[in-house]
């Protein structure tokens, strides 16, 4: 288990493996949803990649989901 100091970088966020508040590490990724399709690379999406800091589970949202 990590320590629970926040990274500079990190900012709260309930983590659902922790059952509550933790610090986290986001980032916006550019994924290729359909990498075996001849339009690979017109099917990229940002997506938010969340990070907790106490246990590295990591929750992965669509970005252009409404």
């Amino acid at each position: 288990m990590k320590a629970e100091h926040p990274d500079s970088d990190a900012h709260l966020e309930r983590c659902e493996r922790c059952g509550r508040q933790t610090p986290h590490t986001v980032h916006i990724e550019i994924r290729t949803e359909n990498p075996t399709t001849t339009n690979a690379a017109f099917s990229r999406e940002p997506y938010r990649v969340s990070v907790c800091g106490i246990c590295d589970d990591e929750t992965v949202t669509r970005m252009n989901d409404a």
